[in-house]
Parts: C-alpha cells; structure tokens; sequence
C-alpha cells in the first residue's frame, strides 16, 4: 500500500501496483474500526477490478461481524443517495472518479453521507490500516452470506432526482448524451421513463476498459466529440458526466462548452426565482457572475474554500439551498447537502422549456458578453507561498476587494484573479476573469509569467 494513494478527499491509485485486493481488505476493516457502524453500503463503478476489490471489501465488513447492503454497479452520487435517503450507517464506494482506467480507490461517508476526508477521519483510516500486519489467508475462505442483503436503489433514486423538476412541463427535447462510457446512462435512461425526450447516445454502454481514454469532460480534447454530435443531429443541447457521474457538463446546441462557472450562475438563479433570501455556496475562483444572479434575485451569497468537504461542511452550517463549483460539481440542500450530476439535468430541461431563447442565445445575453474566463491554469513552482505573497504585494495596489479564503483572490474594477495552491503537489493554480477578452488575456499572461518566473 502506497501512503500517496490517500488524497485530500478520497483513495485512489493504480491497481494494482499501488492499490490491490489486501490494501482493499485492510482499508475496509480500519474504516469499520474507526467508522463503528452498524452496517455498511457498499456500491462500485465500472472498472475492471472493481469486482475483485468490492469482493474483498465486502469480507472485510462482514468477517467483523457487520452487515453490508450491496447496492450494486453505481455512480457516487447514488451511494450519497442510497446512505443517506435509507438512513444508513455509513457507506463506501469502489471508484477512481475520472481517473484513466488503470486506477481505483473509495470515496468514503458516514451517517446522512457526512463526507470522510482527510480532515475527518481519512487520514486515522489511513494509519489504521498501515499498521494491520495480515497474512493472505485473510482474503480466503466463504463469506458469511446471511450479512449481505443485496438492494436495487435505481427507481428510488430516478423518483428524488424527479422531485427537483416539473416533468409535466418539459418540451420534447432532443439532447445528446455522452456517459464516457461510465453508470450515467443507465439512470438517464430510467429518469426520463415515460417522456418523449429524445436522446442521441454517445459512448453510452458502461466499459471499463474507458476505450477512448481519460473519462473526464474537464479536458478540453474529451468535449469535441460531444460538441460534433449536437450540431449534426440537431439537438437542443449536450450533456456529458465523468465515468463515476457526479459531475455533469452542458453544451449549446452549438456544440459550445458552458463552464460550470456559468451553470452554478444559472442554478443559483432558479433556486432564487422558486424562493429568495436563500443562500447560495460557491468557491472563490470565479465570482463575479454568481454575486450578480444572487444580488438581482434577492439571494445571500457565501464564499467558501474550493473541494467538497469544504462546500457540504458550509453548505450544512448555512443551511444553503445550492452550492456549486467551477468543476461542475453541484451541491443540493434537499440531495442531503451532497453534490449530484444528475439533478442540474433536470433542472436545465425544466429552465430552458420556459424560454423562447436557445441556450447559447440564453448563455451569451447572461454571461458571455460579460464575463471572460481564464480558465484553471496548473503551474508548478518552487513555492506556492512566494508566489501568493508575490502577486499580493504587487496588484493588492488600487483593489477594490482581496479575499485569502482560498489562496488569494484580488478584485479589481475590471478585473480579478484567484491563485490558489494544490493540496497534493507543488502546483498553483490561475484563475482569471474581466470584463474584456483582451483584458484577461493580458492579465492571464501576466500572472502566468508571475508564478513561472
């Protein structure tokens, strides 16, 4: 087992030279140690290894005398939804997000799908298991079936995702669909039961072997595909999710990409035209568009640090109807304070049959005469502070705002950025917005050149 495999949020590695079936065994039995639940949901993407490492994981709970309800082949979201709609103890799933398809690893909660990470309880988890001395002997012999119960949560789970939108007012859309070859299509398929809702399918069958590559939409090569489809078939828009399907990507009907900046914009704005004086959780990256919506419709805005535990922790405290990221993560009050790629779907369909605008003519009069972004750009560097300390020394000079909630982010009249530093690696992240594509060019290279000497 490789300390590295251990993130800031979840587990995830190569299998199986960094992560293999005992790492698995161990990782389960420390989780059962230190979580002391009094049972276990267990769920698993569509990798290769997934059935042998779910198999292990399964011993691990039940040869400590624990139950374990198998909720099958899911996406992440669901095992959010399958642990905290049915009251579950706690819960992991067996799942490497979007990595390529050479990895693994679990994304762990607890009670009301509390998220476990490194800075509750991932890391006590993590020194649990490096210290178990365990002989193979342990990954052999039966499993005690009368601890398993096996459940099928999908309809359940199409009928919360159904409770965010007014089905009854959906036009008969036509809308291209690419899963990435992960677990969204299958529950596309069973939300949108019974509508007359078009859908062109784009790498749709689950495949672990992910034969096309990376499955990530945040990679601008893995959108073109998408992009061609919906304007050769016509459609009125794309959606994208990544293989585990917590995050889900839009495009125009032409083929446009809409940055989850501009969706998080967009939903904040329906949550706030249900009912006002909601608050609205965001990261501190990109900004401007986000405050607009909220101020104009009577909303409270809260910034918080970027990465999920940071979002759900405020998203309770605050009691927030929505949180989102420029990652295109979504955060629901009523999907348990978790995120959800499913949901922003419906919610769109619903939006867009109340407009007479296309969504490209809707994103352009809403945000992208408006605003323009850098997008994230990654840099490595010798030191993260100095590069924080330097750009703060030289444009906090005339800012009409500066924020350290997240590394440093300084507003100017025209113009902001936010630097913000990896978890993981010596590596600085840009992000850069103006109100000029000319503007933020300038200032994106500038900081750029800032942070690579």
């Amino acid at each position: 087992m490789k300390e590295s495999i251990f993130k800031a949020y979840d587990i995830r590695g190569i299998y199986p030279t960094e992560i293999n079936e005992m790492d698995v065994y161990k990782i389960a039995k420390a989780f059962c140690e230190y979580v002391k639940p009094s049972e276990v949901v267990i769920g698993a993407d569509v990798r290769l290894s997934s059935p042998s490492l779910k198999k292990v994981a399964i011993k691990a709970v039940t040869d400590q005398g624990i139950k374990v309800i198998d909720v099958g082949e899911i996406s992440t979201d669901m095992l959010y939804f399958s642990v905290a709609h049915y009251g579950y103890a706690s819960g992991f799933s067996l799942t490497a997000s979007h990595n390529p398809k050479e990895y693994n690893g679990m994304k762990m909660v607890r009670e009301d799908s509390r998220p476990i990470s490194s800075d509750s309880g991932l890391f006590e988890i993590r020194d649990r298991a490096f210290s178990m001395e365990l002989g193979e002997d342990v990954l052999e012999g039966e499993i005690n079936k009368s601890l398993i119960e096996k459940r099928d949560i999908l309809s359940d789970y199409a009928d919360k995702i159904k409770s965010f939108a007014d089905f009854s007012k959906f036009r008969n859309f036509k809308i291209a669909a690419n899963p990435n070859f992960g677990v969204a299509g299958r529950a596309l398929d069973k939300v949108l039961e019974g509508t007359n809702i078009t859908v062109e399918k784009l790498n749709y069958n689950p495949d672990g072997n992910f034969p096309k590559g990376r499955p990530d939409p945040l990679i601008p090569e893995n959108r073109d595909e998408l992009s061609k489809l919906v304007v050769e078939k016509k459609a009125d828009f794309g959606v994208a999710w990544d293989a585990d399907a917590d995050r889900c990507f839009f495009f125009t009907e032409k083929g446009e990409f809409v940055e989850g900046y501009f969706i998080t914009a967009l939903l904040a704005k329906i949550f706030l035209e249900r009912k006002s004086e909601e608050k609205i959780i965001h990261d501190t990256r990109l900004t401007w568009a986000i405050e607009k919506i909220v101020q104009e419709k009577g909303g409270i805005d809260v910034a918080t640090k970027a990465g999920h535990s940071f979002i759900k922790e405020r998203m309770r405290k605050e009691n927030a109807v929505f949180g989102g990221e420029m990652s295109a993560h979504y955060y629901f009050r009523d999907y348990f304070f978790c995120d959800n790629g499913m949901i922003p779907l419906v919610m769109l369909m619903e939006f867009l049959s109340s407009q007479e605008k296309t969504l490209s003519q809707i994103m352009h009069e809403m945000f992208w005469k408006d605003y323009y972004v850098s997008g994230e750009i990654n840099s490595e560097v010798k030191s993260v502070k100095e590069v924080i300390e330097k750009a703060t020394n030289i444009y906090s000079s005339g800012a009409i705002k500066i924020d350290t909630t997240d590394g440093i982010s300084i507003d100017h009249a025209d113009w902001r950025f936010n630097f913000r530093g990896s978890n993981t690696e010596p590596v600085i992240r840009l992000n850069v917005e103006a109100k000029s594509q000319s503007l933020m060019e300038e200032k994106r290279d500038e900081l750029l050149k800032l942070a690579r000497g």
